[in-house]
């Protein structure tokens, strides 16, 4: 039997449960629910496959030990020493999820049960965004949950998964390890942290659910590798292959102009005494220490790319049997986004917030640069005090100039810098100074002489910001004389206070050298405030 590969299914599945994770960390919304929910069924499908696929091979298993016990009999005893340890590793899980859905559901709906023949029906679940009783129930107030009893049960189910391989496969043994890694690893302040607390911790029950599925798929998954290796074993040295197919397996369909397009060609049943011969037109590939052809290419201009070539191999019966394949990949400009979270222009003295994405490329891979300004990332929030969405926050030095974003980028071990990705700089709008919550119109008598001072305001700006009002006179005319005080500061002062206590009905209120500081530490100077008293 072949050693497993992912399905483009089973890889897009995992690519989602990554990127709803990273989703999660940021916002639960109801559509990051929704998605997880898919995820998760989409998890449940592939483990239902894979134990169907395993079935099948305890089912060979069976007849290759009914044939020949002397042969098989020893490794169809070690195949179910495999099931054994993979259901309980399995079932602990499930049980682990029926004890969390339970918990927090508060019992099982008879109407729209949660669990129903011991599997979870993720679409009744009601309190799906509940973190409490999954981190209850896993980390525990002490550190003392059940994810520390899960750790130790993949912990023991890993090592005896490599155990049983004794050495031979180590393809099969180095995914074993990342697929059941329980490291501990490093909190943001580089501390460490239990292995319990960052798989689980805050986590939505969504969530929580999807990651334990994934561990379900994965120990179902090393439960595939060993059976694989064990059935090999029956009859190594004399394998007879009645079914090839030619595998090509590319670094990534994605490339950009600079860059390499780079593929592993294979077959997926191999015999390790001799090694194919793969040709791509008149052009022979080289070999790695494992047989598999090595296919690389730089490409000159953009658009799909199709190619193909002949896999040949001798046969048990010593004759040489082509396999043609074919493939193709899509060659595109190097581009990145970069996308103002919050308008398409940048001002000065405040940090802006910026999201910047490469395609193909994870976040983690992403470093950006910044002329004309200095970048951090802090959260930004708006006027609702709601944080913007965004990695980066970019704090202009100057206006007048465009800030440039250069981006770097990762790709497979090499960084790729792109062009700077310019923005429009301007300067902070001045605030409007209010007295009683207007500049301009009308007041009684009675309102102006309750205020406390007078402010400054930005209405229907994007961010939050505070202006301080430093100083301001206040100034009526009675009968052609002009009376004024100022002050240094936004209180009005006692002498302001009984100047504005004289005014009648029909006079005007003037309050004038308006001052106020802004966030970028510039005084601003403001319009004046007229106002008729009524």
């Amino acid at each position: 039997m072949a050693h497993e590969k992912l399905s483009p299914r089973q890889k897009m599945i995992g690519m989602m449960y990554l990127v709803l994770t990273a989703m999660l960390a940021l916002n639960v919304s109801k559509e990051a629910v929704e998605a997880f929910k898919k995820v998760d069924k989409g998890l449940t499908l592939t483990i239902a496959n894979y134990a169907i696929k395993n079935n099948l091979i305890y089912s060979e298993f069976d007849r290759a030990a009914a044939e020949n016990p002397t042969k098989a009999g020893k490794y169809k005893t070690l195949a179910y020493q495999v099931k054994e340890r993979a259901d309980e590793a399995f079932n602990f899980i499930q049980d682990l999820k029926i004890e969390i859905i339970t918990k927090t559901e508060r019992g099982i709906d008879a109407e729209k049960p949660q669990v129903k023949d011991n599997e979870v029906l993720i679409e009744n679940i009601k309190r799906i965004d509940d973190p409490n009783v999954p981190t209850e129930i896993l980390v525990g107030a002490n550190e003392n949950g059940k994810a520390y009893y899960l750790k130790n049960v993949l912990n023991e189910y890993r090592d005896f998964l490599i155990a049983t391989l004794e050495g031979n496969n180590t393809t099969a043994e180095d995914a074993i390890r990342v697929s059941l890694n329980t490291d501990d690893g490093k909190d943001p302040d580089g501390q460490r942290a239990p292995w319990a607390n960052m798989t689980f911790q805050t986590l939505p029950l969504v969530a929580v659910i999807c990651i334990l599925s994934e561990m379900q798929l994965s120990v179902r998954n090393g439960e595939t590798e060993v059976l694989n290796y064990l059935y090999s074993q029956i009859d190594a040295a004399a394998y007879k292959f009645n079914k090839l197919n030619a595998i090509v397996i590319p670094t990534s369909n994605y490339v950009t102009l600079g860059s390499d397009y780079e593929a592993t060609v294979f077959i997926s049943a191999t015999d390790s005494t001799q090694s194919p011969k793969i040709t791509v037109g008149s052009d022979e590939l080289p070999l790695d220490e494992r047989g598999r052809g090595i296919y690389k290419v730089r490409p000159s201009s953009t658009g799909t790319k199709k190619w193909g070539g002949i896999i040949a191999l001798k046969s048990p019966s010593g004759t040489t049997v082509n396999y043609s394949f074919d493939a193709s990949y899509i060659v595109d400009e190097p581009n990145v986004i970069v996308s103002p979270t919050a308008m398409n222009v940048m001002y000065t003295g405040i940090f802006n917030p910026i999201d910047v994405s490469v395609p193909g490329v994870t976040p983690d891979k992403i470093k950006i640069r910044v002329v004309n300004g200095i970048v951090t990332t802090d959260k930004v929030k708006n006027p609702k005090g709601e944080f913007f969405k965004g990695t980066w926050s970019v704090k202009p030095n100057a206006a007048g100039q465009d800030v440039q974003i250069i981006v770097t980028a990762d790709m497979n071990g090499k960084p790729v810098q792109y062009p700077p990705y310019p923005f429009r700089v301007k300067p902070l709008p001045p605030p409007i100074a209010v007295f009683g919550g207007k500049s301009t119109g009308s007041i009684s008598r009675a309102t102006a002489a309750a205020q406390q001072g007078v402010f400054a305001i930005l209405p229907d700006f994007d961010f939050d910001l505070r202006y301080q009002v430093t100083g301001y006179t206040v100034l009526y005319n009675i009968r052609g004389n002009d009376y004024e005080e100022p002050c240094t500061g936004s209180n009005l002062t006692q002498k302001q206070k009984d100047l504005i206590g004289r005014l009648v009905r029909g006079n005007n209120l003037i309050i004038k050298d308006i001052k106020a500081l802004g966030p970028d530490g510039k005084t601003k100077d403001l319009q004046p405030i007229i106002l008729k008293i009524d």
